[in-house]
């Protein structure tokens, strides 16, 4: 039982109030600290030290919580997560991409129903987000994590390279000239990809982006619904195609198959490949990632989004990335909600996107966007016509696997294009059941 006192107890009386946690206000005696637990797993030391300041600001402004931050790697993250949730040490908010993973989180009561913390008074919290990105949290009518970030996947050049090679990456358009540019920096003797095939997920954006840009929104919602060919439609197939064509070139550095993705990112920062398919924020990551922790100058790297396909049904403004946010569990005091209205509130947004942190989804917090390239990303989505999360989140965790373990093996020449949609059409059945 939690002990408060004077105006903390009255504020956060009032948050328990709309999430239906009790709390005991007013009682005698001195009371230990609520200790709130935020389960993260980034690796950025520069980014984590900016939520520890905004996290000493909250503890200084109210006396008797402290926030913890807890670390789990990306793959241990996704490994351990759904058994930590169901134990007595889960934490009470954790990064969240949304999509089928979150939904799934939800309905097995794991999660905090967040609808009525948001509505209160007259919806203050709920108006305080991009609506879009509330939207895209909410399942059944239930708002299931607290927005953070919004983001999306492009590629990023190295212009020295590229020029190195005699590559206009403005010419760039569609998948033949991807195509073509890739001879072309291999032909120079240049590595020009930075490829993260030991976690797979980093490999998987190619496969997700070419279905996108192949079958459009239409049939690859209809696949997700079990409708018309579901995966082994043919725009799918072709998707997997043209994936193996590329995997055919070895465009990656050696090793591939075998590297990390904070590795990929330090391949790109040190010079060692020419571009990337990566986060909106890899202009920071490559630079810590990278071996002398300052890789490429800002100036060095360039950025394309990923080109359309002749004849394909997609849109090459249809973008692929994140909608983020933290997810709270049922056990979560109510200080944990407090303190996530905190820490994305607009003043802190706009402070972790100064930072290159993100783009924001704080209403008022845009103009805390910093550079050429973020800024770049930020245009994208706000003009995109279709954005779809990452395909390994929505499609929940059983089939976001095996779409992983697919896009590799048709990479890596180990599986056909058509044999890998029918394994992520397997999957997607047995998930049905």
């Amino acid at each position: 039982m939690i002990h408060l006192r004077g105006a903390k107890a009255l504020r956060i009386a009032a948050v328990a109030a709309t999430t239906g946690l009790a709390i005991l206000a007013g009682a005698t005696g001195a009371a230990a600290d609520t200790v709130v637990k935020w389960l993260h797993l980034e690796t950025d030391p520069n980014y984590v030290a900016v939520w520890r300041k905004i996290a000493d600001q909250y503890e200084a402004k109210h006396p008797g919580t402290k926030i913890e931050m807890q670390f789990l790697a990306n793959e241990a993250f996704k490994a351990k997560l759904p058994t930590l949730l169901q134990s007595k040490d889960a934490p009470d908010f954790f990064f969240s991409w949304g999509g089928g993973v979150l939904k799934q989180q939800q309905a097995t009561g794991t999660l905090l129903d967040l609808t009525a913390a948001m509505n209160a008074k007259d919806g203050a919290w709920l108006k305080s987000y991009n609506q879009a990105a509330v939207k895209g949290l909410t399942f059944d009518n239930k708002i299931s994590a607290v927005p953070y970030k919004l983001g999306t996947v492009s590629f990023f050049y190295n212009k020295a390279l590229f020029a190195k090679a005699g590559v206009d990456a403005g010419a760039i358009k569609t998948w033949d000239d991807y195509l073509a540019a890739v001879k072309k920096i291999k032909a120079a003797g240049i590595a020009p990809i930075a490829g993260g095939g030991g976690e797979k997920w980093p490999i998987h954006f190619y496969w997700s982006y070419l279905v996108m840009r192949d079958g459009g929104q239409q049939v690859f919602n209809d696949a997700k619904n079990g409708k018309g060919n579901g995966f082994n439609d043919p725009a799918i197939i072709k998707a997997g195609e043209q994936l193996a064509e590329l995997g055919k070139l070895e465009p990656f550095q050696p090793g591939y198959l075998g590297t990390t993705w904070p590795q990929a990112l330090g391949v790109f920062g040190d010079g060692k490949a020419a571009m990337i398919l990566g986060f909106e924020n890899t202009v920071a990551n490559q630079r810590t990632n990278s071996g002398d922790g300052k890789g490429l100058a800002a100036d060095n790297i360039g950025r394309f989004a990923f080109p359309a396909v002749t004849g394909g049904a997609g849109l090459a403004t249809d973008t692929l990335g994140g909608l983020n946010g933290w997810a709270v569990t049922k056990k979560a005091p109510p200080e944990a909600l407090d303190f996530l209205a905190y820490l994305t509130n607009a003043e802190n947004e706009r402070t972790m996107a100064q930072a290159g942190m993100i783009i924001p989804v704080a209403v008022g917090a845009e103009d805390g966007v910093k550079g050429p390239l973020m800024h770049e990303a930020a245009d994208q989505l706000a003009h995109s016509t279709w954005h779809q999360n990452f395909f390994d989140q929505d499609l929940g965790p059983s089939v976001g696997r095996v779409v992983n373990d697919v896009a590799v093996g048709i990479v890596s020449g180990q599986i056909t294009p058509k044999d890998g949609a029918q394994q992520v059409q397997d999957a997607f059945e047995q998930d049905q059941l």
